[in-house]
C-alpha cells in the first residue's frame, strides 16, 4: 500500500513509524510541525487507538493541535505538563553531529521551546535531508516588525562574524503577503551556503536584539528517524550508530494508509 504515495511521502510516513517506538503510555509528548509532523500525529492516534495507551500532547503549532484533537489525542500546555518526556519533529536539513536548521513552516520558535522543556528529541525526515554540513537549506530567522532593519544589520554582523557577511537575506513571502509566525512576527530567510561551525553561528545571532529565535538547533536531537527513497526505515544515534528498522507495532498498513489519505 505505500507504493501509493509518492516516494516523499511514503518517506515521511516510514520515518514517523519509526519513531512510533519510543512512544509509551502515559508519556507528556510534545509533537512537532509540518508535512511530516502530519504524519507523525495520525500515526500516535493509530497506535493510541490500537494498543489503548494514552498519551498528553503538547502541539508546537496551532494546526498541529488541530489535527491532534480531530483525531482524539488529548492536548495540554507545557504550563500545564511541566517538563515533557519526548518530542518529535521533523527538519529541514541535519548534519552527521546531528544538528538541524529547522523553521520552514515558521514555528522554529514553539518547535525550540518544546525541544528543549523534553527529557529527549526524536528527528522524523527524509534521507535528501541528509547534508555533510548545514546551510543548504536556508535559516530562518523569526524577528520583530518593530526596527526590523536594524535587527537585519545586527544579523549580518554576527553572520559576518562567522566569514558569512555576504549571505543574502530577504523577508519571506507567501501569496503577496508576508509570512507570520504563530506569534505574528515575521521571518526572514538567510541563505548561507554552508556554515563552517553551526554553534559559534547560533551563539552570535543568540545575542541579536530583535531576532526573536534562530532556525539552528544545536546538540538538542538525540536520534534522527528517517527513510530513503527506496522505503528502507532507518535510524542513526548520537554516536553515529545507524540501524534498520523493522516494525513490530500492530499497525494495520493498507487500513492506516486508507483512512490516512481520506483525511
Amino acid at each position: 500500500m505505500t507504493n501509493a504515495l509518492s516516494p516523499q511521502d511514503r518517506a515521511k510516513y516510514l520515518a514517523s513509524r519509526a519513531a512510533l517506538a519510543d512512544v509509551t503510555d502515559g508519556m507528556k509528548l510534545g509533537l512537532g510541525t509540518g508535512s511530516t509532523a502530519a504524519w507523525l500525529v495520525k500515526l500516535v492516534a493509530e497506535k493510541c487507538r490500537i494498543h489503548g495507551i494514552s498519551v498528553t500532547c503538547v502541539p508546537t503549532s496551532e494546526a498541529t493541535g488541530a489535527l491532534a484533537q480531530s483525531l482524539g489525542l488529548p492536548l495540554a500546555t507545557l504550563e500545564e505538563t511541566g517538563t515533557l518526556d519526548l518530542t518529535i519533529d521533523g527538519t529541514d536539513e541535519f548534519d552527521p553531529a546531528l544538528n538541524l536548521i529547522k523553521g520552514g513552516g515558521a514555528a522554529h520558535l514553539r518547535e525550540k521551546i518544546v525541544a528543549l522543556s523534553s527529557r529527549r528529541m526524536v528527528v522524523i525526515t527524509d534521507a535528501t535531508k541528509e547534508s555533510p554540513q548545514l546551510g543548504s537549506f536556508p535559516l530562518p530567522l523569526e524577528v520583530l516588525d518593530f526596527g526590523m532593519s536594524a535587527t537585519v544589520g545586527h544579523i549580518r554582523r554576527a553572520l559576518a562574524s562567522q566569514g558569512l557577511g555576504d549571505a543574502k537575506i530577504e523577508q519571506r513571502m507567501k501569496n503577496g503577503a508576508p509570512v507570520r509566525t504563530d506569534e505574528g512576527n515575521a521571518v526572514l530567510d538567510a541563505h548561507l551556503g554552508a556554515i563552517p561551525d553551526p554553534a559559534a553561528l547560533a551563539s552570535a545571532l543568540d545575542g541579536v536584539t530583535g531576532l526573536v529565535e534562530h532556525g539552528l538547533f544545536i546538540g538538542i536531537a538525540g536520534k534522527i528517524c528517517f527513510a530513503d527513497l527506496e522505503g528502507n526505515a532507518l535510524t542513526i544515534d548520537k554516536d553515529g550508530t545507524r540501524q534498520q528498522v523493522v516494525f513490530n507495532d500492530g499497525i494495520d498498513e493498507d487500513a492506516f494508509l486508507a483512512r490516512a489519505q481520506k483525511g
